[in-house]
């Protein structure tokens, strides 16, 4: 508490961003004292929570620290995630209004030169452990068992949509066709921008997210040309100023990842607690590089359900 660097190196929020934190759920992780114990304060939860996201420590590590039982962190953990993703989700990660959208296409154009671009997308594998009788359902080409981390980035890497939980063996289009965003956005039900010319030209153009080779093309998702036509100095160079865009999405895992070193270890939970905690990463890596400046408001207990949001887990 004395020195705000060792604490920002511990739990990866300065004070003031824990503190805010705190304030914003501390409401919901609060328990009153029992006769003869005394409850577990919201301080001390949401510390054995962002050290867990921190580290990626076993429970064991963590209950040994903090003088609390192996089980009791585990519960910490995953109940203060909960709490996050009900308080904080339609806050941080809310769907962008049409000038929300606007101002990421323009933010993507001034700084990577891509127009009428709302999004880079791409998929990251996240290592569990084994599921119990999952068989080969989570078993993927690298020889590990791993959840899908689909996101949509903006230009200063943050965070847009994510879809978590898709297994491994599953192609990113086929996780993508599936998702929500990509039903809203062929069905155009997510108040993208009207079409309208590339700067120079007269002709209207849509709007479009990108995406990798793993993607198809359509009039909402743009692909780079296949390698075997880059001889052509056009293509070659379009793929090149595709590449150079669609690496926020890269560099926003790779932030992510950094900053919560869960993400270097397997996570020992089940599917759908690793869902849910990796849920929270994604929000509190928007909540961090926002600063926490955005209109707050308590949310519904099922808001992360809600038919008006897209993130799923």
């Amino acid at each position: 508490m004395d020195d705000d660097e060792k604490f920002f190196q511990y739990f990866r929020l300065s004070q003031y961003q824990f503190n805010e934190l705190l304030e914003k759920i501390k409401v919901m992780i609060t328990k009153e004292d029992m006769v003869f114990k005394e409850a577990i304060t919201p301080k001390e939860k949401l510390a054995v929570c962002l050290r867990f996201l921190a580290t990626g420590d076993s429970f064991k590590s963590i209950a040994f620290s903090y003088r609390l039982g192996i089980s009791t962190v585990q519960n910490i953990v995953v109940d203060v995630c909960n709490i996050i993703i009900q308080q904080l989700l339609e806050s941080y990660m809310p769907i962008p209004t049409n000038e929300k959208w606007c101002g990421i296409a323009n933010a993507i154009w001034n700084a990577w030169n891509f127009p009428n671009c709302v999004g880079a997308i791409d998929g990251k594998h996240v290592v569990i452990t084994a599921p119990a009788n999952s068989r080969s359902l989570y078993f993927n080409y690298k020889k590990t068992f791993s959840i899908v981390l689909m996101a949509l980035v903006d230009a200063n890497y943050n965070f847009i949509a994510v879809d978590i939980g898709a297994y491994r063996k599953n192609s990113d289009w086929g996780i993508f066709a599936n998702w929500k965003l990509g039903k809203y956005l062929a069905q155009k039900k997510l108040n993208i921008p009207e079409d309208k010319p590339f700067p120079e030209t007269v002709t209207p153009m849509p709007h479009i997210i990108i995406g990798d080779e793993a993607f198809p093309l359509k009039t909402y998702l743009m692909r780079p040309y296949p390698a075997s036509q880059e001889a052509d100095l056009t293509k070659s160079n379009f793929n090149k100023r595709l590449s150079r865009a669609r690496k926020v999405v890269e560099n926003a895992f790779g932030i992510l990842t950094q900053k919560f070193c869960l993400y270097n270890r397997r996570i020992q939970l089940k599917p759908e607690k690793a869902k849910k905690v990796i849920l929270t990463t994604c929000i509190l890596h928007n909540f961090i590089k926002t600063g926490g400046n955005v209109n707050f408001h308590v949310q519904d207990q099922t808001s992360h359900n809600s038919p008006n949001n897209f993130n799923t887990i």
